[in-house]
């Protein structure tokens, strides 16, 4: 019984350490230029602000992720981003779950705020305004083919219904990034 309670308090404080750590880190990284692999950034700084037209938007299909930071309140993440007729979209998944809810703070954030931020992308930053798509928005139709076939491999009608669906029931939140005052 006491090799039990000897064990349980290692564990313990092994866990207590582990939260801790991860604590610090992310308390840490709140003011660095950009997000790390798993927490949260500060304002991103570095690189060129695009001025002029937006560009031709394709070239983010080679891209996996970007860096977009919302201005209030100022923070960063890395995030997934999709192209289609011309136009940038980032998804957030899992909104209606409770995980959502603690991880995805940010998408509320954006969509109860006035929804500014910056994107960064091959180390050039962009002024953007997030405007939230809702399911009965037109392009939807081609921001879910470019979301399921991107980041779920597949370009198959029902998987592209699927994704559609879950924008439609609000488990899948998809923000247009769109020019500041447009």
């Amino acid at each position: 019984m006491q090799i039990l309670k000897i064990i349980a308090q290692i564990v313990g404080l092994l866990a207590l350490l582990f939260g801790i750590t991860l604590l610090t880190l992310r308390i840490d990284n709140q003011d660095a230029d950009g997000p790390s692999i798993l927490f949260p950034g500060g304002k991103l700084v570095s690189g060129d602000m695009h001025t002029g037209p937006d560009p031709d938007w394709s070239f983010t299909d080679d891209a996996f992720t970007i860096e977009l930071q919302l201005d209030d309140p100022l923070s960063s993440r890395t995030i997934f981003i999709m192209e289609s007729d011309g136009k940038i979209y980032v998804p957030s998944g899992y909104m209606r779950s409770f995980l959502g809810r603690l991880w995805k703070d940010w998408a509320f954030q954006a969509y109860e705020g006035d929804g500014l931020g910056v994107l960064r992308v091959n180390g050039v930053r962009y002024e953007r305004q997030l405007v939230r798509v809702m399911g009965d928005d037109p392009a939807l139709d081609g921001v879910a083919r470019k979301l399921a076939k991107k980041y779920g491999g597949s370009d198959a009608p029902e998987a592209i219904a699927g994704t559609k669906q879950s924008v439609v029931d609000g488990d899948t939140w998809i923000f247009e990034l769109a020019p500041r005052g447009a």
